[in-house]
């Protein structure tokens, strides 16, 4: 199949808001300016600040705009699995509210998932306002020898992949979460993300699973997608690196052979709850200051 082919792919794109500020309008618009035939399933995770309800007003007679109000913050991968229920696209592109994404970007994702043998999921390359990758774009499993090695800086083998980022396709153990694109039948296949992870680590979960299950996750090195940094990462950083901790331990309970020594295990929690904690001072300062 062509590039031009995958204009006719039946696209479903993802977004779950919550508390995600002013970008979430940029995300929006940048997807709706978009050609390809596509629907937009915004969910939203119980937001204070009124902006999914100004988009609905702004795009009230764009029938491809879909708003989903949740009573309750569910989290991220319970509000995708909910809004992938409510899609009908056989193909699924789970893009993050602080994200832009250009039709030129989205046009090379489709084609990578129709074209590649056994392909599971397809990630981007997420950069911030100056270009620049972000490391988790092309990363390993984080199993704990991996994580060691990320944390102390070691010349071992790390989380994230040394050297420049690919600038082609190539294939990766996990892809960032901002920009994931997967099919249907892949999807429902895996049961959607595992809703134990509430935020942080059920991309990875979600990598491996795709892995495991036979298929490939593939990095588009050619394509580079802007990525801010979340409103909601800002407003709560110590909620947010809770639950980040929380799937850093899950992600170790499920897949890392460590797990299965007691031992290691205990010393793996310990060490998780105790960096947690230490980073609390540090992020309720930040957060006054500002």
């Amino acid at each position: 199949m062509s590039a031009l082919d995958t204009t006719a792919t039946a696209l479903s794109v993802i977004v779950v808001s919550a508390d995600s500020g002013p970008s979430l309008r940029d995300c929006v618009n940048s997807v709706l300016a978009c050609t390809v035939p596509l629907e937009l399933v915004l969910i939203d995770n119980a937001s204070s600040d009124g902006v999914p309800q100004a988009i609905a007003r702004a795009h009230e007679s764009d029938h491809r705009l879909k708003i989903i109000y949740n009573r309750a913050n569910l989290g991220f991968g319970p509000a995708v699995n909910r809004a992938a229920e409510q899609s009908r696209g056989q193909a699924l592109l789970i893009l993050n509210p602080d994200c832009v994404l250009k039709e030129p970007a989205l046009q090379r994702l489709l084609e990578v998932l129709a074209t590649e043998p056994k392909v599971g999921l397809v990630g981007a390359v997420v950069c911030d306002g100056k270009g620049v990758p972000d490391p988790a774009s092309y990363r390993r499993d984080p199993v704990l020898q991996r994580a060691l090695a990320t944390l102390f800086k070691s010349g071992d083998e790390g989380v994230n992949i040394d050297g420049a980022m690919p600038d082609h396709l190539v294939e990766a153990e996990a892809v960032s979460g901002a920009v994931m694109l997967i099919s249907r039948r892949v999807f429902e296949w895996l049961n959607g993300f595992d809703e134990n992870y509430f935020l942080h680590c059920e991309d990875l979960d979600l990598c491996r699973r795709i892995r495991d299950g036979g298929w490939r996750v593939l990095l588009a090195g050619d394509v580079r997608v802007l990525h801010g940094k979340g409103s909601s990462s800002r407003h709560r950083p110590v909620f947010v690196s809770y639950h980040k901790h929380r799937g850093m331990w899950r992600w170790f309970r499920k897949f890392d052979p460590a797990a299965q020594r007691p031992l290691v295990a205990a010393t793996v929690w310990l060490g998780l709850w105790a960096h947690f904690l230490l980073q609390i001072p540090g992020q309720l300062i930040r957060m006054a200051s500002r």
